[in-house]
């Protein structure tokens, strides 16, 4: 860390100083590769807040490890950065809703989950000191493996990559053994035999050539995670007012134009897998309600270790 301190040291005076010398400069870390359509996404974003605020993307976790992002936002190391909302579950169950599987499995529904999940994450992250800029979701998950999987019997005792808590209990509930992976670190677990299945979506699977170790995607469209981009307050409210306005502006567009860009990707990267060799099939009326029955449990079991907060959600997601 003490390699970034010249860094972070004259960011912070540029925030700090306001100086009408020189522009406000920003670092920003991302847990995914530039090519990702959520990096593309900030990219727009960054120019489009470039007469206000000057930031510079670190993406696939060059800067700052994907598990240390949002700390390092809020306590000031960067001021902005980019995570798996899902990552923050462990910390508040509220940021793990988008992530129970079969809760919200279309576009429509995952909608309807974030406007209801919103202030609740945004009360949750105002605690801390951050602020909700936009959050975008990933292409509906399915199911990815080496050798075919027609039942649920079929995935006992397989390797399973995890990325957050949900994945982890759906992997043990599925009789297969979790184990955490990083986006940026799938093809070497692959590889080295680390994991020999996962749940993630077709972008991922593309962003990882998931061809070149994997034969088999069965699109279950089990639950559209998002990630969300935060910003420290503090370093937003030291911001000129119109840099504020050009940053939420920006942000807003950014959130209406990743929407639709994860639709479109959806289409895009399955066709690129199939392409490239990947067996797109239909899962079995067995995987599906095996894995159906898994996520009634855990959106449950979820409700209740969210407690008030999750039942405020779960009324408002229903009405």
């Amino acid at each position: 860390m003490k390699t970034m301190m010249p860094l972070i040291a004259a960011g912070g005076l540029s925030v700090l100083s306001g100086s009408a010398f020189a522009q406000t400069a920003w670092d920003m870390p991302t847990p995914y590769p530039e090519g990702n359509f959520h990096e593309k996404n900030i990219a727009q974003f960054i120019e489009d807040v470039s007469g206000a605020v000057t930031i510079t993307p670190h993406y696939n976790q060059t800067l700052i490890k994907h598990p240390e992002i949002k700390a390092s936002v809020r306590d000031g190391i960067v001021p902005i950065g980019e995570l798996l909302v899902s990552r923050l579950e462990n910390e508040d169950a509220i940021f793990g809703a988008d992530s129970v599987p079969f809760l919200a499995t279309s576009y429509d529904d995952a909608k309807r989950l974030y406007d209801a999940q919103k202030p609740l994450m945004e009360e949750a992250l105002g605690r801390e000191g951050l602020k909700l800029l936009f959050s975008v979701p990933w292409p509906p998950q399915g199911l990815w493996t080496k050798e075919p999987a027609e039942t649920m019997a079929d995935l006992s005792g397989r390797t399973f990559r995890a990325y957050n808590t949900a994945t982890e209990e759906l992997a043990s509930a599925a009789g297969m053994v979790p184990t955490q992976v990083e986006a940026s670190d799938i093809p070497t677990a692959f590889s080295t035999g680390r994991v020999t299945a996962m749940m993630t979506s077709p972008a991922t699977g593309v962003d990882s050539k998931a061809w070149d170790y994997l034969t088999y995607y069965y699109p279950m469209n089990a639950w559209l995670p998002r990630n969300m981009v935060i910003v420290n307050q503090a370093a937003f409210d030291a911001l000129p007012e119109d840099a504020q306005k050009a940053i939420t502006d920006a942000a807003a567009a950014a959130e209406t134009r990743g929407w639709e860009a994860s639709k479109a990707e959806t289409e895009r990267t399955t066709k690129v897998a199939a392409d490239n060799g990947i067996k797109v099939t239909e899962p079995s009326e067995d995987l599906k309600s095996g894995f159906q029955a898994i996520g009634d449990k855990m959106a449950g079991e979820w409700q209740d270790k969210a407690g008030e907060a999750g039942t405020k959600l779960m009324d408002a997601y229903k009405q």
